[in-house]
């Protein structure tokens, strides 16, 4: 699964572009504020319907422009491809795929599965348990089809049960109870089986670039687990009632990374912790190549940020020897390392939003 051509409009200071990328590894470079970071910002736009840089879409269309499109050819399976697309104005989007209008952002994740790793990454095990929870339920997600109903029905009954708590309406709460009680056991369960699966991989990644014993990854449910889910409903319900929401769930779960049965952020240095999420984002990669034999884009922006050159090296090698596209930004090309014993990638150069391909690989095309 990969793109085989790139459009993009008015994403920041890209007006008008188009690239058809390798689809083995992309590096892409240029000075500070060249573009480098818009063109990993469109593809994510185009898997995600949703930029990694800001919440405000407003701030990624170009200045005096009233949208942005991102569009693709992605490939498919064994010569089968897919077109998809997506329009933004700030305040509604619009998707196409294979030229038909769709309305569930799901379907553009499915279609192209991305992972992203940018220089604030690091906040995935140093700041609060939603990113965390985001991180695991897009595993799942792209690991579990079934997941994502039952995660949108255990959210509705949620957010039901707020409603009644916020107008101290109590009568029909113990409907919503059992609601939550029987889609929040699923969402759990899914969790718990993924980080089966999700362990043994991680630690084989891990070994690759850190010399760390005793590590392991533990689901952190929302609730007390030695007590049953509809019982701490009946207790905590006026303790629900004074705040207005619903404390246990597993809407408050998470997951610790241990080092040697410590949290890995308490025990770590920083370019420790940073090697740790890259190696929890590339373990998902290949727990997916793993189990469908494919997988999307793996983008990277700024290489260099707070990675040493060996690392970098072993970062470079790992992602040459799996079966996956690859996007990665630098300011100079001296950032990739040793590019001369990978074959066919492709080398951008990014001037003032302007895109263009400096190097052309044995038996392919611009």
């Amino acid at each position: 699964m990969s793109l085989q051509r790139l459009d993009i409009y008015n994403v920041r200071n890209i007006c008008e572009q188009s690239i058809t990328p390798s689809e083995g590894l992309n590096f892409i470079y240029g000075k500070n504020a060249s573009g480098k970071s818009a063109l990993i910002e469109a593809i994510f736009l185009l898997g995600r319907a949703k930029s990694f840089r800001t919440s405000f879409i407003k701030s990624v269309i170009s200045f005096e422009q009233e949208y942005l499109i991102v569009s693709a050819q992605v490939l498919h399976g064994k010569g089968s491809s897919i077109q998809l697309g997506i329009q933004m104005d700030g305040k509604d989007v619009e998707i196409r795929i294979n030229q038909q209008t769709s309305q569930k952002r799901s379907d553009l994740a499915y279609g192209l599965p991305l992972q992203i790793i940018h220089p604030k990454s690091v906040e995935l095990l140093d700041a609060g348990a939603q990113i965390r929870r985001e991180f695991l339920d897009w595993g799942i997600f792209n690991h579990e089809e079934k997941f994502l109903p039952v995660w949108r029905k255990y959210k509705k009954a949620l957010a039901q049960r707020n409603a009644l708590l916020k107008t101290k309406s109590v009568n029909q709460i113990h409907v919503w109870d059992n609601e939550l009680v029987n889609y929040g056991t699923i969402v759990n369960d899914y969790r718990q089986q993924y980080l089966e699966k999700l362990r043994p991989v991680l630690k084989a990644t891990m070994a690759r670039f850190l010399a760390l014993n005793d590590i392991d990854m533990c689901l952190v449910s929302g609730w007390d687990i030695t007590k049953q889910l509809e019982q701490l409903f009946i207790d905590d319900l006026e303790k629900d009632m004074r705040y207005g929401y619903t404390h246990s769930g597993p809407h408050r779960g998470d997951f610790h990374l241990l080092v040697d049965n410590k949290l890995a952020k308490d025990v770590v240095s920083r370019g420790q912790l940073k090697l740790l999420v890259i190696c929890l984002k590339l373990a998902q990669v290949e727990l997916m190549i793993r189990e469908r034999d494919s997988f999307g884009c793996i983008l990277i922006d700024d290489f260099a940020a707070e990675l040493d050159k060996d690392n970098r090296e072993k970062i470079l090698k790992f992602l040459y020897g799996i079966n996956c596209q690859v996007f990665i930004t630098a300011t100079e090309i001296i950032d990739f390392g040793k590019l001369d014993e990978i074959k066919n990638y492709k080398l951008f150069h990014v001037e003032q939003g302007k895109i263009s391909c400096v190097n052309v690989p044995h038996g392919t095309s611009l």
